[in-house]
């Protein structure tokens, strides 16, 4: 039986309701505050019903979903919850500008995710059979390959930032390799995905230097195909246009990398600030499983996404939802839902949010946690005595209303020597079978000039991709 009910055509709320009020009542999840408490937050909202109004940035209102079950409910229940923001209301009505910072993380593109059936049938097929010819293995020897020459920067200070100089880099690393760019194209990549995330005043720019990033690879493919993600897809059946190209490599690359720098960041800070993981980091059975199921389930990198917007007026477990209007998942308040056992938290059970469930949930999720489990693994290896440099109170935690990302994770360590520098062990995935076409070869329309990126504490990577 479905707690999904139809509201007569036009009706509103009924007085009193949280929704009645309108969206003056909504909570902002965009600023400091909310990054400092997010707890807080998510029971001041809970307090409203399964979902409650809350604003995304100035002006961009939404209905939060809290509640575990009322989440599987929107994510399992295409046919009620459109995922194409083309039918968002206060869009087509002008309320939220086009400008508006929060348009890079919600406005439309051809891809995967903000489809319906059956784009979104065809985007994804292309997607997980692209995904699918990947080497384990191989992704494992790169990412080990990887760890080791950015440990190998700091080793010897017995000092770094293992968000700048670790976490935050090495995912990059990695999706640019398994979709055919070079390292040096990753400092942009860099700067324009911090910016979109964080949906503030820079998300234009930041979304003008990833289409720019976009536009270079494809061009770059469709001229010299080869062993690499971008590249199947290109082969693909689907037959992707060079547009729709352009935004399936934008979700894959977007999902496979911020998310997976703050899965890497939060679940070294657990490691490193929680006496029931601290004591076992050099026994030689690191816990680095149970570390990353414990923040997929209470401290996800993305805390609050997977926007959906009803097809009709409907009600979610009594809360009236209005056509058009945002429904955002807080994938970080249902894995802490009071009324969900609290054993389901402990390792091995996975059946958090984390990674979306339903039509839509993420086909990368075991590529993200061999990345962050290699990564974790690799630096306690290298590093056993690696603690915190500050207390973990004083840890900050970046602004923002979909991501949870710390600002900074300084640690010390006794110094160790760097690995004598060897050849690459990345082992491109397996050759295309015979069945796959070949790609065709076509240009791009070179993309507009993109406003230059302000420098921040992410240019790191060039400094160090320069030997710096």
């Amino acid at each position: 039986m479905t707690s999904h009910s139809h509201l007569a055509p036009g009706s509103g709320p009924p007085p009193g309701c949280p929704a009645h009020a309108g969206h003056r009542r909504g909570i902002p999840l965009y600023g400091p505050e909310f990054a400092a408490d997010p707890t807080g937050v998510y029971t001041e909202l809970r307090s409203r019903g399964a979902a409650a109004p809350v604003e995304l940035a100035p002006g961009v209102h939404a209905m939060l979903v809290t509640g575990y079950h009322a989440a599987l409910e929107v994510l399992r229940n295409p046919h009620v919850y459109s995922k194409d923001p083309r039918g968002w209301r206060a869009l087509q009505t002008g309320e939220v500008p086009p400008d508006s910072p929060v348009i890079p993380m919600m406005g439309y593109r051809p891809n995967a995710l903000f489809s319906d059936p059956p784009a979104h049938g065809r985007f994804r097929q292309a997607i997980t059979d692209s995904l699918g010819r990947v080497d384990p293995h191989a992704l494992r020897r790169s990412v080990s390959h990887n760890a080791d020459r950015l440990i190998d920067a700091f080793a010897s200070r017995g000092q770094a930032d293992l968000l700048t100089e670790y976490a935050g880099v090495l995912p990059l690393l990695i999706f640019n390799q398994l979709f055919g760019q070079s390292d040096a194209a990753s400092d942009q990549l860099i700067t324009a995905l911090a910016k979109m995330f964080e949906g503030g005043d820079g998300a234009a720019e930041g979304d003008a230097l990833f289409t720019q990033y976009m536009h270079h690879l494809i061009t770059l493919k469709r001229a010299r195909p080869g062993q690499d993600v971008t590249s199947w897809l290109m082969a693909h059946p689907a037959r992707l246009t060079d547009e729709e190209m352009i935004h399936q490599c934008t979700l894959l690359i977007a999902a496979g990398t911020e998310p997976v720098q703050n899965l890497i960041g939060n679940a070294l800070r657990l490691l490193l600030s929680d006496d029931r993981f601290a004591g076992d980091l050099s026994g030689g059975s690191m816990p680095v499983d149970a570390a990353l199921e414990e923040v997929l389930w209470k401290d996800p990198p993305m805390a609050n996404y997977s926007v959906h917007y009803p097809r009709h007026n409907v009600s979610l477990h009594g809360v009236p939802l209005r056509a058009g209007d945002p429904v955002v998942v807080s994938l970080a308040a249902a894995g802490t839902d009071p009324a969900l056992n609290p054993a389901l938290s402990r390792a091995g059970n996975r059946a958090h949010l984390a990674f979306s469930a339903g039509p839509h949930a993420c086909p990368a999720k075991a590529m993200a946690r061999l990345v962050a489990t290699v990564a974790i693994e690799r630096l306690l290896d290298r590093v056993p005595d690696v603690a915190l440099a500050v207390p973990a109170s004083g840890l900050r935690w970046r602004p923002g209303p979909f991501h949870r990302a710390l600002t900074a994770l300084p640690v010390r360590f006794t110094p160790v020597p760097s690995l004598t520098p060897g050849d690459s062990t990345w082992t491109q995935p397996p050759a295309p079978s015979s069945s796959t076409p070949p790609a065709a070869t076509s240009t791009v329309k070179p993309p507009a000039s993109a406003p230059p990126a302000r420098r921040r504490g992410w240019s790191f990577l060039a400094g160090w991709l320069r030997g710096r």
